[in-house]
Parts: C-alpha cells; sequence; structure tokens
C-alpha cells in the first residue's frame, strides 16, 4: 500500500561492514549454489542497473504509524542500506531519490507527476531491474509480514516469487502470504518495460512489525536479503 535516513563517518563504515557480513552469510548458506564462490558472485555483474525506488517522500509520507513514523522515512533507510550493498558487490545502480529533498517537496506535489517521473527514469536506465521499497498499512493491527508484488510484464514473476520466498524464510517464516501479481493501480510496475517488483517490507499498522521496520539491524537484514534475490534472480537469468 502507497499507506531520515542519514549516514555519518564511522556509523556509515560499519553499516556497510555489518551488511556486506550478513550479505556474504545469506548468499553461502542459500542464495549461491555450491559450485560457486562469493567472489564469483561478486564479479559477476552483468550489464543489469539495479533500480532502487523507495517509495513517496518529501510531502508525500505515506503511511504514517501510530508514533508519527513516516513510511517514506523507514523506505529510504532500507534502500540506502540496499545501495550500500549494491556498490560493494560492484553492481550497476540508480536510485529514484536518494534524500527528502525531491520535486514532491513543493507545493504544486503531484503524486501522478511523481510516478510518471519514476517510471521514466527506470525506463531510462541501461538493462534495468527495478526493486520499490514500501511498507503496507491496514485499518486494524493484525496483518502482518512482508509480501512481494511483481509486475505482469517481463520476467518479473519469477523474481517476485524468488524475493517473497527468500523474505519468508529467512525473516518471516510464520508468514502465509504469497507473492502476487500487480493490480492496475500500482502505476509505476505497470508502466516500465523491464522486471520489476514492490516489496511490502511489513505492516505499518502492526506494533510488532513497526518495532522491526525502525530497527537499523533489521532493515540491514531486509536490504541484505533483497540484494541477495536480485544476485540469484541474475545469476539465474544468466545461466537459462
Amino acid at each position: 500500500m502507497y499507506c531520515v535516513f542519514k549516514v555519518k563517518g564511522g556509523n556509515k563504515a560499519a553499516l556497510i561492514v555489518a551488511a556486506v557480513l550478513l550479505a556474504a552469510a545469506i548468499i553461502i548458506s542459500l542464495l549461491v549454489p555450491e559450485q560457486e564462490s562469493v567472489s564469483e558472485t561478486a564479479a559477476d555483474t552483468g550489464d543489469y542497473t539495479l533500480v532502487i525506488d523507495p517509495g513517496h517522500g518529501g510531502i508525500d509520507g505515506g503511511a504514517l504509524a501510530a508514533d508519527g513514523t513516516k513510511e517514506s522515512d523507514i523506505n529510504l533507510a532500507i534502500a540506502l542500506k540496499l545501495r550500500a550493498l549494491a556498490e560493494f558487490y560492484g553492481q550497476d545502480n540508480a536510485m529514484t531519490r536518494q534524500d527528502d529533498s525531491t520535486k514532491s517537496a513543493t507545493e504544486n506535489y503531484s503524486e501522478h507527476d511523481d510516478l510518471v517521473n519514476r517510471a521514466e527514469l527506470v525506463n531510462s536506465a541501461p538493462n534495468p531491474v527495478l526493486i520499490s521499497i514500501h511498507q503496507n498499512c491496514f485499518p486494524t493491527g493484525q496483518p502482518s509480514g512482508p509480501q512481494v508484488i511483481y509486475s505482469t510484464s517481463g520476467n518479473s514473476e519469477s523474481l517476485g516469487v524468488l524475493t517473497h520466498q527468500n523474505l519468508i524464510s529467512q525473516l518471516y517464516p510464520d508468514n502465509r502470504r504469497v507473492a502476487e501479481p500487480a493490480s492496475s493501480k500500482l502505476y509505476v510496475l505497470n508502466h516500465v518495460s523491464c522486471p520489476a517488483i514492490l516489496v511490502e517490507c511489513g505492516f505499518m499498522s502492526n506494533l510488532s512489525d513497526m518495532g522491526k521496520l525502525a530497527d537499523s539491524s533489521y532493515q540491514t537484514a531486509l536490504s541484505t536479503v533483497l540484494m541477495a534475490s536480485f544476485l540469484q534472480y541474475k545469476t539465474g537469468v544468466a545461466n537459462t
């Protein structure tokens, strides 16, 4: 559902080290075929551009948690950690926004125009693969857990199912949700011509989920699973 993270000095180095170590552990144990080494996987960046889309931003904060936390801030925090991992692995990448100082932070903000601009940025990237990061929300606090929604075009379904399965197995094993195709209401997923998924990382309306989503270490774990899923997807496509 469409319901500030800053890194300074040594904190940035610590973040990258922690994220890289966690990513390596996940990739070694589950996501990389046994015959491949981590160095081979890291070097196999292919020709893809990983486009990272932190949903909302600026005047559009998205969903709002009970404590006032904005979805847009959580989206950006996870996205920046995902980009740090992409940089470590030498993966070409682009972001639809890198902070909150976007065009949406004006009185002339148009949600439609913002989504059009994001789709155009994705389509202009060389051989893009899109991961759009969002948080879910519900009128009651019961629903919980992540879910992946995939575009109905390109090879999006395989990326979406793979990513969803990895999120469930690694972070939320009791979740019974399944990956689903995008509805016509999701503009960006329906207006890009590349593999594209939208990741609902959790429910901001669920107190337990919010405790995790606001935690830096859990955000690192989320970004790690997303990066590892992308690497696994890319390797699988290259070998077919």
